[in-house]
């Protein structure tokens, strides 16, 4: 019986540590949220809105993979920018454009936590050789923190 419960222990350990890792993709940063995924996705629409981000576009994956007679777990992606702060990226390295607008995750994992993840900079300025931007990257990334901080709580 001892053995039992201590295999199940470390089963549960070991899912959780899956858990953990599927949110853990390299170049990305995730925030788990404490709402659903819509919830979470037309939070952050809100506050994108509301610091004069423009939304260029939200996708809905579980939907396009129903219409496709497919499953997928609740996915979606917003993409937004202001190119006051996308263009001197772009000075800086032409190539980032690839990586922009930026985008949003919202998703659910196996486990059913909802999480928004999203490029990190520093790994985009390392992907693209961006240099000379410090300032831009840091304001960047403040941004994205503090939206994804308030969609998620």
């Amino acid at each position: 019986m001892k053995n039992a419960i201590a295999m199940a222990a470390v089963g549960l350990s070991l899912s959780a540590t899956v858990v953990a890792e599927e949110a853990q993709v390299d170049g990305f940063i995730s925030v788990e949220s404490a709402h659903s995924v819509k919830d979470t996705a037309d939070k952050l629409e809100t506050v994108l809105n509301s610091k004069g981000m423009i939304v260029f576009n939200r996708i809905n994956h579980q939907q396009g993979a129903e219409k496709a007679g497919l499953q997928l777990r609740k996915t979606e992606v917003i993409l937004f920018g202001n190119p006051k702060v996308g263009t001197p990226l772009m000075q800086c390295a032409q190539s980032v454009a690839i990586d922009l607008p930026q985008k949003a995750l919202i998703w659910k994992d196996e486990a059913g936590k909802v999480w928004l993840s999203y490029n990190d900079p520093a790994y985009l300025a390392a992907r693209h050789n961006i240099e000379g931007c410090e300032a831009t990257l840091n304001k960047v990334s403040g941004a994205l923190a503090k939206f994804a901080m308030a969609a998620s709580k």
